[in-house]
């Protein structure tokens, strides 16, 4: 006997109607989101819309990074590592109606594995040669079962939103708080509550909250922000520490700052073998002494200061202390001593001559940072990077870049001294940087795609990234990655400089938001988002 669920399908006039809801909240996407498809999305405003509208089996708690259950009421991972099996909650629906089950999660896998597809969010599923197999066990089981082991398997489905197998609508149809109601490329989208989304309150209240949002597609920040003082709109999901301090100038009680962020800023020294460098240089890049010395004579602290206004912290290593579980608390954020940069040079032959850092053949240190033109806050750490070098004899000149020409100098022709960047970390999990440690890695940014290890260090990182990656349990391969930490901050390959706090703003007319250094950083509760227009107007 087939159970019968009760749901309601979509009226037209509400698809095709944007009338303002009383409880909207608005916003800006800084560009135009890519696609509406959940398994492209590359970009971070797509990232936005399939949050906002997306399902999942297992969402990541942005507050506690702790996995909880969603379309799945649990979950089980075989003990080889290969299977994960899901039980799913029964009598839900999509947004128009049609009923979720198995056959959904089925075909949403093997659309993310279609091999003509390419999707991005199915890169993280590709365990090795052979193909995924998802088996419907009931219509509320499904296995899915992959070529190879997968560490941290189910994290992966955070960034998986179930589409609907049965409905026309695929990109509309979703499980989500939320479905694409209008869209307008360049302009706006506008995204309407899901009639049948299943989550309820305490109370017993069917969420969300909020009736709409309306998201404007807008790439100024000086527009932005008038927009959010005027409370044209409700959140600023990022901020600069500049406009952050702004914004606090006028409106102290909207701004937020979540303490460090994922993402950190960092230098590097190219170290590749065939870079077009003078051979004395390639020498001084690749000696443990140099780079820790020059990491010695950099005073973070004031970067933090000046750069940042405060709103940052001196990075530790390549995680970041938001990073609650694979953060490793032993490290400590390099120590600014320029007595001590100079004795580590002395070791390698450098010595000072007329306030002038000289090495053993006599050659004057110099060399050149490269970075991103119109990164302000890039431009002004190069330079007070450049005057702290000055103490210890060293002369950095400054070259910045548009963003094509220093990729392709760091990537492709290697025509390069130092680089000055910053990257951006989405995944919790340390696999999400295996393209990074792993010395054959495209991104190894300071010697990439070796052949073999360079150095033994490197060759180090490669197993121990690899037995991270091998292991099911989760404190196995902390005790592992926490070693990489380790060894990173002993050698220096890339410099770590700061961490830049998750700097967000909050209207007084949203209750409910708890902004976290995770993205999305201010509606990853949007379920429980609501508007209060009286309190901002009292509070204003």
């Amino acid at each position: 006997m087939r159970r019968a669920t009760l749901c309601f399908g979509l009226v037209l006039t509400v698809l095709l109607t944007t009338d303002l809801c009383s409880d909207e909240l608005r916003f800006f996407l800084r560009s135009d989101p890519k696609t509406l498809n959940p398994a492209m999305v590359a970009d971070e405003p797509s990232e936005a819309i399939r949050y906002l509208t997306g399902g999942v089996l297992l969402r990541l708690n942005r507050d506690t990074q702790k996995l909880q259950p969603e379309l799945a009421r649990s979950w089980a991972i075989s003990k080889d590592g290969r299977t994960i099996t899901f039980t799913l909650r029964k009598g839900i629906c999509f947004s128009d109606g049609t009923p979720f089950n198995a056959e959904d999660v089925k075909f949403t896998m093997e659309q993310l594995m279609d091999p003509n597809l390419h999707a991005p969010t199915g890169d993280a599923f590709r365990s090795g040669t052979g193909k995924v197999i998802a088996s419907v066990l009931a219509p509320d089981k499904i296995a899915i079962t992959f070529p190879a082991p997968l560490a941290g398997l189910d994290r992966l489905f955070d960034q998986v939103a179930i589409v609907s197998s049965h409905s026309p609508r695929q990109e509309t149809a979703v499980l989500g708080p939320f479905y694409v109601a209008e869209r307008k490329p360049g302009s706006y989208i506008y995204l309407r509550k899901n009639p049948n989304y299943w989550k309820h309150d305490a109370s017993g209240r069917q969420l969300p909250y909020l009736d709409a949002i309306r998201l404007e597609i807008q790439g100024n920040r000086d527009i932005e922000l008038l927009h959010f003082t005027r409370n044209d709109i409700q959140l600023i999901n990022s901020l600069d520490a500049d406009y952050f301090d702004r914004l606090a100038r006028s409106a102290p009680q909207e701004v937020r700052d979540a303490g460090p962020s994922l993402d950190s800023e960092q230098l590097w020294f190219n170290q590749v073998p065939s870079a077009p460098l003078p051979a004395y240089k390639r020498e001084w890049f690749k000696s443990r002494n140099f780079r820790v010395a020059i990491s010695s004579a950099i005073n973070r602290d004031d970067l933090c200061k000046v750069v940042f206004k405060g709103h940052a912290e001196p990075a530790r290593g390549p995680i970041s202390p938001a990073n609650k579980f694979w953060f490793d608390a032993r490290l400590k954020p390099a120590r600014h001593d320029t007595n001590e940069a100079l004795r580590l040079l002395a070791q390698d032959g450098f010595r000072l001559s007329e306030g002038k850092l000289q090495d053993r053949d006599g050659h004057a240190v110099e060399f050149a940072i490269v970075t991103n033109s119109g990164n302000r806050a890039r431009e002004a750490m190069a330079t007070m990077i450049q005057q702290d070098l000055r103490a210890i004899g060293v002369t950095v000149n400054v070259v910045t870049l548009d963003f094509p020409s220093l990729i392709q100098r760091i990537s492709e022709s290697f025509d390069y001294e130092a680089a000055l960047l910053g990257f951006v970390n989405d995944e919790l999990d340390p696999d999400a940087q295996m393209n990074v440690w792993l010395s054959s890695a495209e991104e190894h940014q300071w010697n990439p795609k070796q052949q073999t290890p360079a150095t033994p260090w490197e060759a180090e990182i490669d197993r121990l990234m690899r037995a991270q990656a091998s292991s099911l349990d989760d404190h196995t391969r902390k005790k592992y990655f926490d070693q990489v930490q380790e060894i990173v901050a002993d050698e220096a390959p890339f410099i770590y400089l700061v961490n830049k706090n998750a700097l967000t703003a909050v209207s007084l007319s949203v209750e409910g938001a708890k902004p976290v250094p995770i993205r999305p950083q201010t509606f990853w509760n949007i379920e429980y988002l609501q508007l209060n227009v009286q309190q901002a107007s009292n509070a204003r």
